[in-house]
């Protein structure tokens, strides 16, 4: 093999890596609706601002709203599901096994207006490797503990 046949080839491949390499968040919704959503995607939608304390310490995240990133599958929302929707709730997973619960009311503007928040950058940076490249943030909670980091999945599941 000559050295340009290498090159070329190094060259033909690097876009193919770049795309695999690529972080996503898989969306499982009801009826075994699923999507899949990239940074990429999330910025198309609309950007908010986070100011809120992390640990008792001010912290700013840059990130969208969850309601917008679950939007893409079917959820528990409309008249169909008017005496059932308490009983859904948002199961998300991170990269090393953490998980938490969002009960759906929390979620649902039909219940209360309590924001969760799909956030990629902390303090006008990217999140740091150990948060990145998704974290759940809501403002309000007084411990941290369901602000998932490295979040990979989200799951909307009925209680049974």
């Amino acid at each position: 093999m000559t050295f340009k046949t290498l090159i070329l080839a190094c060259a033909l491949l690097l876009p193919a890596a770049g795309a695999q390499g690529q972080s996503t968040l898989t969306i499982r919704g009801l009826g075994g609706t699923t999507a899949v959503v990239t940074n990429a995607d999330l910025s198309k939608l609309p950007s908010h601002t986070i100011k809120t304390l992390d640990h008792g310490s001010p912290a700013t995240f840059q990130g969208v709203l969850l309601k917008d990133v679950i939007a893409k599958v079917s959820l528990p929302l409309g008249e169909k599901y008017h005496g059932t929707a308490a009983s859904y709730y948002l199961l998300a997973e991170g990269k090393d096994g953490y998980k938490v619960l969002y009960a759906w009311a929390e979620l649902d503007a039909g219940f209360m207006d309590k924001p969760v928040y799909v956030v990629t950058m902390r303090d006008g940076k990217p999140l740091p490797d150990n948060a990145k490249p998704f974290q759940l943030v809501a403002p309000g909670e007084k411990r941290g503990a369901r602000w998932i980091r490295q979040v990979t999945s989200l799951t909307i599941r009925q209680a049974n």
